[in-house]
């Protein structure tokens, strides 16, 4: 039982990583989909081991803002899989802004921590909605 609930965090994540980088033009792989595989077998290996060890490292943190910095352990475990996988790359970009009926979104450039920040919440919550259609 324990094997197909990993398999499917596994291909959760493969779908997770390869929506991200369609998304977001700093998030990119070179090697296809082999590197991918990799980076969803690490991410998914870093969030059963490391994520609970930077959970209980930063838990100070998270009782004082009442867990407002949650999003700092995703971003650290998507970096420890970029160490992991150098085929995954996160880099600085700009981005050329967004303007729909009024709404604007101005250029900005994106840091490489920024886009790590951006990353790790899209496939958080791209994990989360597969992990919810999932059950």
């Amino acid at each position: 039982m324990a094997i197909k609930k990993y398999l499917r965090l596994f291909l959760i994540n493969l779908v997770s990583f390869w929506l991200v980088a369609k998304l977001i033009e700093g998030v990119g792989y070179s090697g296809g989909f082999q590197t991918l595989a990799w980076a969803a077998l690490a991410l998914m290996i870093v969030n059963l081991t490391v994520k609970p060890l930077i959970n209980l490292l930063l838990l100070p943190i998270n009782l004082i803002t009442l867990g407002a910095f949650r999003w700092l352990v995703n971003v650290l475990a998507l970096y420890l899989v970029t160490l992991v996988v150098p085929q995954l790359k996160i880099s600085a970009f700009l981005f050329p802004g967004f303007n729909y009926q009024g709404f604007i979104i101005p250029p900005v450039y994106l840091a490489i921590f920024w886009v790590l920040v951006i990353a790790s919440f899209l496939i958080s919550l791209i994990t989360g909605f597969f992990l919810w259609l999932a059950e």
